[in-house]
Protein backbone atom coordinates (compact mmCIF):
# COMPACT_ATOMS: atom_id res chain seq x y z
CA UNK A 1 0.00 0.00 0.00
CA UNK A 2 1.90 3.29 -0.98
CA UNK A 3 2.24 5.70 1.76
CA UNK A 4 3.64 9.15 2.81
CA UNK A 5 5.04 9.99 6.06
CA UNK A 6 6.45 13.50 6.95
CA UNK A 7 8.93 14.16 10.03
CA UNK A 8 10.74 17.20 11.06
CA UNK A 9 8.16 19.58 11.96
CA UNK A 10 8.25 21.29 15.59
CA UNK A 11 8.78 24.16 17.82
CA UNK A 12 10.71 26.86 16.62
CA UNK A 13 10.95 30.59 16.55
CA UNK A 14 10.79 33.29 14.18
CA UNK A 15 13.92 33.80 11.82
CA UNK A 16 14.57 30.07 12.55
CA UNK A 17 14.99 27.41 10.05
CA UNK A 18 13.24 23.75 9.67
CA UNK A 19 13.79 20.96 7.14
CA UNK A 20 10.64 18.57 6.57
CA UNK A 21 10.96 14.82 4.73
CA UNK A 22 8.22 12.80 3.04
CA UNK A 23 9.47 9.44 2.87
CA UNK A 24 7.48 7.13 0.45
CA UNK A 25 6.71 3.67 0.53
CA UNK A 26 4.41 0.95 -0.60
CA UNK A 27 5.82 1.53 -4.39
CA UNK A 28 8.15 3.99 -6.17
CA UNK A 29 7.11 7.09 -6.64
CA UNK A 30 10.67 8.55 -8.71
CA UNK A 31 8.01 9.20 -11.59
CA UNK A 32 5.84 11.44 -9.58
CA UNK A 33 5.75 14.86 -9.12
CA UNK A 34 5.62 15.66 -5.32
CA UNK A 35 4.61 18.42 -3.46
CA UNK A 36 3.84 20.20 0.45
CA UNK A 37 0.85 21.58 1.72
CA UNK A 38 0.06 23.25 4.62
CA UNK A 39 -2.96 23.80 6.74
CA UNK A 40 -3.70 26.34 9.71
CA UNK A 41 -6.32 26.59 11.95
CA UNK A 42 -9.86 27.34 10.34
CA UNK A 43 -8.14 28.16 6.88
CA UNK A 44 -8.33 25.64 3.86
CA UNK A 45 -5.29 23.55 2.90
CA UNK A 46 -3.01 25.71 0.94
CA UNK A 47 -0.34 24.82 -2.13
CA UNK A 48 3.46 25.26 -0.69
CA UNK A 49 5.60 24.06 -3.34
CA UNK A 50 6.10 21.40 -5.75
CA UNK A 51 8.82 19.51 -7.49
CA UNK A 52 8.61 17.43 -10.81
CA UNK A 53 9.73 13.81 -11.21
CA UNK A 54 13.01 14.68 -12.72
CA UNK A 55 13.70 17.57 -10.27
CA UNK A 56 13.85 19.93 -12.79
CA UNK A 57 11.10 22.08 -12.43
CA UNK A 58 9.74 23.27 -8.93
CA UNK A 59 6.62 25.77 -8.14
CA UNK A 60 6.30 27.52 -5.25
CA UNK A 61 3.81 29.84 -3.70
CA UNK A 62 4.33 33.44 -3.43
CA UNK A 63 4.10 33.47 0.40
CA UNK A 64 7.08 31.49 0.57
CA UNK A 65 8.98 31.79 -2.76
CA UNK A 66 13.01 32.30 -1.80
CA UNK A 67 12.52 31.50 1.85
CA UNK A 68 11.35 27.79 1.23
CA UNK A 69 13.20 25.08 -1.13
CA UNK A 70 12.08 21.75 -2.23
CA UNK A 71 14.21 19.36 -2.96
CA UNK A 72 13.90 15.40 -3.80
CA UNK A 73 16.28 11.82 -3.59
CA UNK A 74 14.91 9.51 -6.03
CA UNK A 75 17.21 7.05 -4.77
CA UNK A 76 16.00 7.15 -1.19
CA UNK A 77 12.07 7.97 -2.34
CA UNK A 78 12.19 10.93 -0.31
CA UNK A 79 10.88 14.79 -0.56
CA UNK A 80 12.44 17.62 1.55
CA UNK A 81 10.77 21.09 2.23
CA UNK A 82 13.93 23.31 3.62
CA UNK A 83 12.13 26.16 5.26
CA UNK A 84 14.14 29.35 6.06
CA UNK A 85 13.18 33.08 7.32
CA UNK A 86 10.64 31.15 9.33
CA UNK A 87 7.50 33.33 9.97
CA UNK A 88 4.54 32.92 12.32
CA UNK A 89 1.83 32.83 9.39
CA UNK A 90 4.03 29.86 8.55
CA UNK A 91 2.29 27.70 11.36
CA UNK A 92 0.10 25.04 10.09
CA UNK A 93 0.31 21.53 9.48
CA UNK A 94 2.11 20.71 6.76
CA UNK A 95 1.54 17.76 4.15
CA UNK A 96 3.43 16.09 1.69
CA UNK A 97 1.59 14.67 -1.72
CA UNK A 98 2.03 12.74 -4.98
CA UNK A 99 0.85 12.94 -8.54
CA UNK A 100 1.25 10.09 -10.43
CA UNK A 101 0.88 12.05 -13.77
CA UNK A 102 3.99 14.57 -12.84
CA UNK A 103 1.24 17.73 -12.15
CA UNK A 104 3.57 20.70 -10.40
CA UNK A 105 0.26 23.44 -9.81
CA UNK A 106 -1.62 23.78 -6.41
CA UNK A 107 -4.90 22.30 -7.13
CA UNK A 108 -5.11 20.32 -4.40
CA UNK A 109 -7.80 17.82 -5.94
CA UNK A 110 -5.57 16.74 -8.16
CA UNK A 111 -3.12 14.93 -5.95
CA UNK A 112 -3.72 11.27 -5.63
CA UNK A 113 -1.52 10.35 -2.54
CA UNK A 114 -1.32 12.20 1.20
CA UNK A 115 0.42 11.86 4.11
CA UNK A 116 -1.17 12.54 7.54
CA UNK A 117 0.45 15.78 8.06
CA UNK A 118 3.14 16.93 10.25
CA UNK A 119 2.94 19.98 12.84
CA UNK A 120 5.03 23.27 12.43
CA UNK A 121 4.25 25.94 14.86
CA UNK A 122 6.68 29.14 14.49
CA UNK A 123 6.69 31.30 17.70
CA UNK A 124 6.89 35.22 17.23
Amino acid sequence: QAQLVESGGGLVQAGGSLRLSCQASGRSFSSDAMAWFRQAPGKEREFVAAINWSGSRTNYAASVEGRFTISRDSAKNTVYLRMNSLKPEDTAVYYCAADDRDYTGGNRFLYDYWGQGTQVTVSS
